[in-house]
């Protein structure tokens, strides 16, 4: 690690709405780490020059997230397996050097959110649906093959995206039409919704629940609201539901335990310092 007080931090645009600050904050005021993460709004043309000069400064690394997370992979240095399948990167470790090492922890912060809050949940239950097949898309579906799910049914507005998927990781992928999406929840044991449909201020996520099975395990990416239409809908037949917010907590565990040199809890105290006002 850098002399000095450890500098991380944030990187998107738009970035004000991220509560990504308030979660690294909780974690360095609660085991009273010398450090700061702040958030850093960079346009996608100054996103090369930025990164080059952070590590100059003291910073130790940095998320990236919309609509860097591709981008960033073509900055960096070392590229993880896993980033370099989901095509995506979210989290960048800086030497001293400045050399750039790229990770991607939304698989690992998606599985962690399910185990905690459906802790009988299993990837090989049966048939897993997702809704949609951008880069989150992409992080889950790696994720749930990896697990052992062993269908998974894949719906996108624009259907080109959900082949290109199938394409990539073969035959386990099954891409349905997005107006049919709701035909796919049929004997699925998982469902995710990995659109920004349901979030405050996007349209509706509009799909039938009739075929959806009450013992079906139904997680929303989208965390504001916490209770998704989705999620709300789900709940009262009967399903286990899982928030958005889990996946956010859990997968900044990896970069803050590589910046500041300690793993750190997700709890309730960090669900209730990320959500306070």
């Amino acid at each position: 690690m850098k002399p000095g007080i450890p500098l991380a931090g944030v990187i998107g645009s738009p970035i004000a709405h991220s509560l990504s600050p308030k979660l690294h904050g909780h974690w360095l005021r609660k085991n009273a780490l010398s450090g700061h993460y702040i958030p850093m709004d960079v346009a996608p043309d100054d996103l090369g020059e930025v990164l080059k000069l952070l590590p100059r400064i003291g910073f130790v690394g940095a998320n990236v997230t919309i609509p860097h997370k591709e981008a960033a992979l073509g900055f960096a240095n070392f590229v993880t397996d896993r980033a370099a399948l989901i095509g995506a990167a979210n989290t960048l470790i800086f030497h001293d050097d400045g050399r750039i090492h790229a990770d991607n922890t939304d698989g690992y912060g998606f599985m962690a959110n399910l185990h905690q809050n459906a802790p009988d949940w299993q990837a090989d239950a049966g048939p897993a649906a997702v809704l949609g097949a951008g880069g989150a898309a992409r992080a889950i579906v790696t994720s749930l093959l990896e697990a052992g799910a062993p269908e998974i049914r894949v719906a996108n507005r624009t259907r080109a995206r959900a082949e290109a998927l199938r394409s990539e990781f073969g035959p386990r992928i099954v891409v349905q039409d997005w107006v049919r999406a709701g035909e796919m929840l049929a004997g699925a044991a998982t469902v995710v919704n990995t659109t920004s449909l349901g979030m405050i201020g996007k349209p509706e996520l509009k799909i039938s629940l009739t075929a959806l099975d009450p013992a079906a395990v139904v997680n929303d990416l989208v965390y504001a609201p916490l209770e998704t239409p989705l999620l709300k809908a789900a709940g009262e037949r009967g399903c286990t539901v899982v928030d958005g917010l889990g996946m956010l907590l859990h997968q900044a565990a990896p970069g803050f335990e590589r910046w500041f040199g300690l793993r750190p809890e997700v709890d309730a105290a960090l669900r209730d310092a990320v959500l306070a006002g």
